[in-house]
């Protein structure tokens, strides 16, 4: 990949990656956000994604995408939300990659075929991230899928 941005330190990059996925969720705590907030979101999320993309691994991708897919499917905009709940699946599938991302992932995408209007879809992978998040071995990873699946527009 050639870089069309200086190189920044991998720590630094890192950091930088971090802080946009942080602000990301503050942004998605709100109870009410502007449009320019809104937007704000948007470009954090997928600023995050590309960060990790030059300094992190295949596990920091994913959750890159599956913020990227949250993030729209909030706003209510499936088309992207789908997109990036599928790349997440796609990540998630690889070698080392924490199973809670998996769970994630089928979360993710349950939220999107929701907002989609495809109730049946989002039943079935409300059910695979179930049936992963079961079988997570740390009670807080378990807890965060169950918190999540229980706020699904189903």
């Amino acid at each position: 990949m050639s870089d069309v941005v200086a190189p920044m330190e991998p720590l630094e990059e890192r950091r930088v990656a971090s802080e946009l996925f942080n602000h990301v969720w503050t942004l998605l705590d709100l109870d009410e956000r502007t449009i320019e907030q809104d937007d704000a979101m948007v470009h954090a999320a997928h600023a995050s994604r590309w960060h990790w993309g030059r300094v992190g691994t295949p596990q920091h991708w994913a959750i890159g995408e599956w913020q990227c897919s949250r993030v729209y499917s909030v706003l209510g905009r499936p088309e992207p939300a789908l997109h990036h709940a599928r790349r997440c699946l796609e990540l998630s599938a690889v070698e080392g990659v924490d199973p809670f991302v998996e769970a994630s992932a089928h979360e993710a995408m349950a939220r999107a075929l929701a907002i989609s209007g495809d109730t049946d879809g989002a039943r079935a992978e409300r059910e695979a991230a179930y049936r992963l998040a079961i079988a997570l071995e740390e009670d807080d990873d378990r807890a965060v899928i169950e918190s999540d699946l229980a706020t699904l527009p189903l």
